[in-house]
């Protein structure tokens, strides 16, 4: 297995909205506002090379919307899925299986392209996999959560026959070296793949934990539906990292890709940051 971080872009959001209850006077600290209030974050795709497989987990927010909705999202930098599957010797002809955590335009708006003034998958050899609970959710979403769930980015997938629907329940493997772990708060039933590699477990944690400021527990975003179902997770999946050392790998960390974890007079803290280019030499080291 080989495991490839995959930066789709960056772009901005508001700082309150990421941190929730958390002071300015703290968070600025962690990721610094520009003069709206508004923060830089990342959005890191990882590609897991299994065999014939080359699985994509997650893939931005695309570059198909109008100048009006990337107004308020600033999307910046030079990175691009494209870019770096090149980087790293791949295209999109190369993807066979395209893991979506869920289903908010950050996280699946790069799954459909807009090409002839059609929608169409951007991975045209892959299988999309989504779970039906939470794809339920997205097609009939409520209030708060309707402008995160974009019908061009959704629907594609369904009528392009490459769908499928993860059946793994909650810590039951997916594939060969791939549990899934299903976690509510942010929404309905997101799915977080928990990777063995080498021996050593690597938690995706796309929107459950966006940066290393979110491991501290009260940090939660007042994007999620029901923060205190989120703190539950927070709780019970940052506990198993620390007795298990595990990795955590973050999808919106502006400058942080992975971490350890430990226990500090009883409070969960960020032990190590490294790359994921730096992981083989840590585990042989």
């Amino acid at each position: 297995m080989n495991l490839y971080s995959i930066n789709a872009g960056y772009f901005k959001l508001d700082g309150g909205a990421m941190f929730g209850v958390v002071p300015k006077s703290m968070w600025n600290k962690a990721n610094p506002a520009d003069d709206n209030n508004m923060c830089s974050w990342a959005m890191r795709c990882l590609l897991i090379e299994d065999g014939d497989r080359k699985i994509l987990i997650d893939n931005g927010m695309g570059n198909k919307q109008d100048a009006k909705f990337f107004g308020h999202y600033y999307p910046h930098g030079e990175d691009s899925i494209e870019k770096n599957l090149a980087k790293n010797g791949f295209t999109a002809a190369d993807i066979t299986d395209v893991f979506l955590t869920h289903l908010h335009f950050d996280h699946c708006g790069g799954s459909i392209n807009l090409e002839d003034g059609k929608l169409v998958p951007a991975f045209k050899s892959a299988t999309y996999w989504v779970n039906e609970i939470h794809w339920k959710s997205a097609l009939e979403p409520n209030e708060r959560e309707k402008a995160s769930f974009l019908k061009e980015n959704i629907l594609p997938i369904q009528e392009s026959g490459q769908m499928k629907f993860v059946e793994a329940a909650e810590g039951e493997e997916w594939i060969k070296n791939i549990r899934i772990r299903h976690v509510n708060g942010h929404t309905d039933n997101m799915m977080l793949p928990q990777i063995s590699y080498k021996n050593t477990s690597i938690l995706y944690c796309a929107d459950l934990l966006p940066s290393t400021a979110h491991v501290s527990m009260p940090w939660v975003m007042a994007y999620d539906m029901r923060p205190m179902d989120t703190l539950k997770e927070k709780h019970k999946l940052l506990s198993e990292a620390v007795a298990g050392n595990w990795v955590l790998y973050f999808e919106h960390d502006p400058r942080n890709e992975c971490c350890t974890l430990h226990e500090v007079d009883g409070r969960i803290k960020v032990k190590d940051i490294f790359t994921l280019a730096e992981l083989d030499s840590r585990i042989l080291g």
